[in-house]
């Protein structure tokens, strides 16, 4: 008798963050690119002259490699799969049998030839990366030019700079937000550093099976970018079942997009309190219970992806580091869940931040108000300068105190009678380098050492 269907364990309900982003990392996709990636081996025999072309030629057109979309999942019993998978660890093994079954005799041989599982996995999900780091790029980058607009609109809009969450001195709206900018441009950069290899060196790493095949030390040699190219990946130098720096260095750089978008929502939850109010989400925010809300629910998603993603990130840096042997015993198995969960989470936190950061709206009103809530001590910095040679530091101590209005008791101060007390105690006029910084002008003189030709 069937077994039961098995149950759809995760549809999206508890990660609404994801939700609409993440097709291209569904158990589906993955299944097809790893039947994708199967079909590439054989066009990688066939290009080194190991194949027949007749065998890549009717194995593509048995699994729709020759058709619109790709590779399809027809004809696999995905639940069987599934569950046989249990046994080996791994679902490729079952998967071979699956496919060659659907093969004629003839070509049957050259399905996963020479292959190990690590194989087709680690290059699958090197394929189903590319295309969720592809996607989360153009996400952050498009947050990134929202950003850039919203700090050029809003260059000399004072606001509260806030430190230890307490008023600390003037800045501007624009600032703070090319500040998001500028770790969202960073993150871009990063993510474009990434490269995805391939991965096809045999049983143990030596590439044997492949020389046996081929017949020739070269052309087993070749076949790893013959393999890669068939796929759109980059080329591997070498194997890297147990050099596990491709999974670690993606997730290094997705954890670092979810920072600074984890940065730029923290900041808005904040700023959208009710208390406070100087920003506002233009779209969502409802409340089952309380209609009068209107909640930052793109902030609170992408929060909620920012302070998961860091510890996915540690997950697959143990995992590596515990790579042992040719093949680890488990510590592959944890990258799966893990990687696939931080695509997760950086394709909708990404989606969301651009989201966001196009329909924030900003009161700069309020945020003016916000500046004035202590009376003028956020400008204490530079009446420190001023008075503390006029009065001594004990006397200046003295007069911040309380949180009433400063100017009245700088005009009945007899040392101060020469001063503008008007233009010390204006917000606008110690805004240092924020205006500047927030329409894009970096320090003179910026860079790396290597950059400015600094010797080490």
């Amino acid at each position: 008798m069937p077994s039961d269907p098995l149950p759809r364990i995760d549809f999206g309900l508890l990660s609404p963050v994801s939700v609409g982003h993440d097709a291209l990392l569904s158990d589906g996709f993955v299944l097809s690119t790893m039947i994708r990636v199967e079909c590439a081996l054989v066009a990688a025999y066939v290009e080194v002259g190991a194949a027949p072309r007749g065998a890549r030629v009717e194995i593509d057109h048995v699994f729709g490699i020759d058709e619109k979309g790709g590779a399809s999942a027809r004809g696999i019993d995905v639940d069987a799969l599934v569950r046989d998978a249990v046994a080996g660890g791994n679902p490729v093994i079952p998967l071979v049998g699956a496919l060659k079954a659907q093969v004629p005799a003839e070509h049957r041989a050259w399905i996963h030839r020479g292959a190990t599982s690590q194989d087709i996995l680690d290059t699958a999900l090197m394929v189903v990366a590319r295309r969720a780091v592809e996607q989360t790029r153009r996400s952050v980058a498009n947050a990134a030019v929202w950003a850039r607009q919203l700090a050029t609109a809003h260059a000399d809009e004072v606001s509260a700079a806030r430190t230890l969450t307490q008023h600390a001195v003037p800045t501007t709206i624009g600032a703070r937000a090319a500040t998001w900018a500028r770790g969202l441009e960073r993150a871009v950069v990063r993510l474009d550093a990434l490269v995805f290899p391939a991965q096809l060196a045999g049983a143990g790493g030596t590439l044997a099976s492949f020389v046996e095949i081929t017949g020739s030390t070269d052309a087993a040699d070749a076949l790893p970018a013959a393999f890669a190219r068939a796929l759109e990946l980059d080329a591997p130098d070498a194997p890297w079942h147990v050099a596990r720096w491709p999974v670690t260095e993606i997730g290094d750089a997705l954890v670092q997009a979810i920072d600074a978008l984890g940065k730029m929502a923290a900041d808005v939850a904040t700023l959208s309190r009710s208390e406070i109010g100087e920003v506002s989400e233009g779209v969502g925010g409802g409340s089952s219970a309380m209609p009068q809300k209107q909640n930052p629910a793109e902030a609170v998603l992408i929060r909620s992806a920012a302070l998961r993603a860091p510890h996915l990130g540690a997950t697959l840096h143990l995992a590596s580091a515990l790579a042992v042997d040719e093949r680890p015993d488990g510590a592959w198995h944890s990258e799966w869940p893990t990687l696939r969960e931080l695509l997760r989470l950086a394709v909708g936190a990404s989606a969301h931040g651009s989201s966001l950061l196009a329909h924030l709206r900003v009161d700069a009103a309020v945020a003016a108000a916000t500046v004035g809530l202590t009376g003028g001590r956020i400008v204490s910095e530079r009446l420190r300068g001023v008075l503390v040679p006029l009065i001594g530091a004990e006397r200046f101590a003295a007069l911040l105190d309380g949180d009433d209005d400063l100017a009245p008791r700088l005009r009945a101060l007899p040392e101060a009678a020469g001063l503008d007390v008007d233009a010390l105690l204006d917000p606008a006029r110690y805004l240092g380098l924020a205006p500047r910084l927030a329409r894009g002008t970096g320090h003179a003189g910026g860079g790396t050492a290597q950059s400015r030709g600094v010797d080490a």
